[in-house]
C-alpha cells in the first residue's frame, strides 16, 4: 500500500508535506509518494486579495483528492477557506506550532525601532491594518513570493543570496512580516529581530496549523458517529490529530464563518485552551489601521459544538460593536 499526499511545490509546503508525510507513514506503516500540484496561487501574479484570497492555494488540491489523484492533500490551515468542501473531510490537525508573526528587519531592528517611512513589506491585509496601527509612520508595500523570496527583499538577512538592490526583487525593503511557523519548518528563524506578541498582531484563523484533508470515506469517524473508515490510513490520520489544536482552530473558523469574513479580510484570531477553557480573541481591523474592534470570550465546552458556539459568540460580538461598518468583510 502506497499513499499519495498531494501538496503544493513551493519549499515551505514541501517541507511541511513531507515531515507530515514521514509521521503518517511512521504510525500507518505505509509507503509514500509526494504528488506536486500546481494552484493557482502558483501561477498567478499580483496580489492575494485581488486573485481571490488564500483559497486560490487550496483548490486545486483538492481537485485532485476528488479526482483520486492523491489519498491526502496538506495545507496551511489558515489557506483553507471555512466552508464545507463537499465529498473532502478535515481529518487531522497536527499539534500547532507558534502561531505569531515575526518581523525579520535589516540590522536586527525592531518595530518600535524602524525610522519613520521605513518599508515594510507584507502580502496580508491583517498584517498591513495592524502593522498600521502600531506604527502609522510606516510604508506598508505589498509583496508577493515564497518566503526566501520575500526574506531576500531585505538586505543582510542570514541567508539571503544577494546583496544587489533591486527594486521591487531584492534588498530593497527594510523589514518584512511572516509567520513564524513557516520559517521554522525551513530553518529560517535566524532572520527574525523580534517575535510580534499577539496584543500588537493577532494572527489569522488556523495560523502555525495544518489542515490534513481526505476523502470522506476515507477520514477517521467522528466521535460518537459510525461513519467513516477503519482502514490503517484512516487510524493514522487519527493519531495525528491534535484534539486541542482542533478545538481552537474550530472556534477561530467560526468566527471567520459568522463574520462573513473572506481570506483577505483584515480579521485576526487566536484561541487557546488552558486547563479546562478555551480561550479566543479577534480583532477586525480598517485596512488603514485607523480603527479597529477587539474581544475576547471563553467557553467551558470543550467539543467542536462549543468551539465552534466560542467563535459565533465572539463574532456576534465583534458585529455589534460595528466590525463589519470599519473593514470589508467579505473581502476575499
Amino acid at each position: 500500500m502506497t499513499v499519495r499526499i498531494g501538496t503544493r511545490a513551493s519549499k515551505l509546503a514541501l517541507t511541511q508535506t513531507q515531515q507530515t508525510a514521514d509521521r503518517l507513514a511512521a504510525v500507518g506503516g505505509f509507503a509514500v509518494e509526494l504528488v506536486h500540484v500546481r494552484t493557482d496561487g502558483d501561477v498567478l501574479t499580483g496580489s492575494l486579495s485581488q486573485m481571490g484570497g488564500t483559497g486560490v492555494f487550496v483548490a486545486a488540491l483538492r481537485d485532485a483528492l476528488l479526482r483520486d489523484e492523491c489519498d491526502v492533500a496538506v495545507h496551511s490551515l489558515k489557506d483553507l477557506p471555512t466552508g464545507a468542501a463537499v465529498g473532502l473531510s478535515l481529518a487531522a490537525t497536527p499539534a500547532r506550532v507558534d502561531v505569531r508573526d515575526v518581523l525579520c528587519a535589516r540590522d536586527g531592528l525592531k518595530l518600535a525601532d524602524l525610522p519613520a517611512g521605513a518599508k515594510v513589506g507584507t502580502g496580508s491585509p491583517r498584517r498591513a491594518a495592524q502593522l498600521r496601527a502600531a506604527r502609522a509612520d510606516l510604508d506598508i508595500v505589498d509583496i508577493r513570493g515564497n518566503v526566501d523570496t520575500r526574506l531576500g527583499r531585505v538586505p543582510g538577512l542570514p541567508g539571503n543570496t544577494t546583496d544587489a538592490v533591486v527594486p521591487g526583487k531584492s534588498c530593497d525593503l527594510d523589514a518584512v512580516v511572516l509567520a513564524a511557523a513557516g520559517l521554522e519548518r525551513i530553518s529560517r528563524l535566524d532572520a527574525v529581530s523580534e517575535y510580534l506578541e499577539t496584543d500588537v498582531m493577532l494572527p489569522a484563523a488556523g495560523q502555525g496549523s495544518l489542515a490534513i484533508e481526505c476523502r470522506t470515506a476515507d477520514a477517521p469517524p467522528k466521535p460518537g458517529s459510525s461513519e467513516g473508515s477503519r482502514e490503517v490510513l484512516a487510524q493514522a490520520l487519527a493519531a495525528l490529530d491534535d484534539p486541542d489544536t482542533r478545538l481552537a482552530v474550530t472556534a477561530e473558523r467560526a468566527l471567520l464563518a459568522r463574520l462573513e469574513a473572506g481570506c483577505a479580510a483584515p480579521v485576526g484570531a487566536y484561541a487557546y485552551r488552558k486547563g479546562s477553557m478555551l480561550h479566543l480573541e479577534a480583532v477586525v481591523c480598517a485596512v488603514d489601521g485607523t480603527a479597529s474592534v477587539r474581544g475576547k470570550r471563553a467557553t467551558d465546552g470543550l467539543t467542536e459544538v462549543g468551539a465552534t458556539l466560542l467563535g459565533i459568540e465572539l463574532a456576534e460580538v465583534l458585529l455589534a460593536a460595528g466590525a463589519a461598518d470599519i473593514a470589508d468583510l467579505q473581502a476575499s
